[in-house]
């Protein structure tokens, strides 16, 4: 078998979805794995290429089952895209450990466990590793003590892959999102909250996640080739404007 397979995380809904599509678009092929298995049996079904695989990514015997399957039906990883996550947002002093927990075993242990698990598909193809942190791995934010601590952990990670990955070919990148207009977002964010992003980004809007998705497929494919070990904000400039104050910015005209 010489087509390209993608093995894509979080893959029934959101950028994860999204990247599968594009995936498929440029002629690959698509392990789409998901704990959500009525879901994503609901949207594999109409994506000629795409396999569905059911597994939660905290759980290490269903990660090293489920990359056995994988291996056994199509004997290669040429790329893997660690979307999988959860955003359990609270103040700090309502962080108890099973809410840090929670965060932590699928946005940290989660990519790790895949990543681990993946390697030697990765090593015979020389692959590449693409994880998806968050804006909040870069910069601090109310109400995201576990999640942001869980992202900038998955920077680091993915650093340390670059690092011990590289002589065997193997590329390790991270993507930073920044606000993006996926259904959940729109459903929980106020009027109040979407001003407040849009004067903060210099682009002046959210992100979609077909955006998102064409920075990873960038990230896996042979035009990336000398690329490895980069953290990429994809966030309309949002972590360049640091503190800066939106009334301060100059004014065209």
């Amino acid at each position: 078998m010489t087509q390209k397979l993608a093995i894509v995380t979080g893959a029934a809904r959101g950028i994860g979805l999204a990247t599968t599509k594009l995936f498929l678009d440029q002629g690959w092929l698509v392990a789409m794995v998901d704990r959500d298995a009525a879901e994503l049996e609901l949207v594999a079904t109409d994506l000629a290429g795409a396999t569905a695989f059911v597994c939660d990514v905290s759980i290490p015997d269903q990660v090293t089952a489920t990359l056995a399957a994988i291996e056994a039906q199509f004997g290669r990883a040429d790329a893997l895209v660690n979307n999988a996550g959860v955003a359990d947002f609270g103040p700090l002093e309502e962080h108890d450990f099973a809410r840090w927990r929670r965060v932590m075993e699928t946005n940290l242990d989660g990519v790790f466990l895949v990543s681990q698990a993946a390697l030697a598909l990765l090593k015979k193809c020389q692959g590449a590793i693409v994880n998806i942190a968050s804006i909040s791995g870069l910069r601090a934010s109310t109400l995201r003590l576990a999640y942001g601590t869980s992202k900038a952990a998955v920077i680091h990670m993915t650093k340390q892959q670059a690092a011990e990955l590289g002589e065997y070919g193997i590329r390790a990148n991270c993507v930073c999102p920044g606000p993006v207009r996926t259904k959940l977002a729109m459903a929980v964010h106020s009027q109040e909250i979407i001003d407040a992003y849009h004067d903060a980004i210099p682009l002046n809007r959210y992100g979609s996640e077909q955006e998102i998705g064409e920075v990873i497929c960038f990230l896996c494919s042979d035009k990336a080739s000398y690329v490895t070990g980069q953290i990429i904000a994809a966030d309309g400039g949002f972590e360049s404007t640091g503190v800066g104050l939106p009334a301060l910015r100059a004014t065209k005209g």
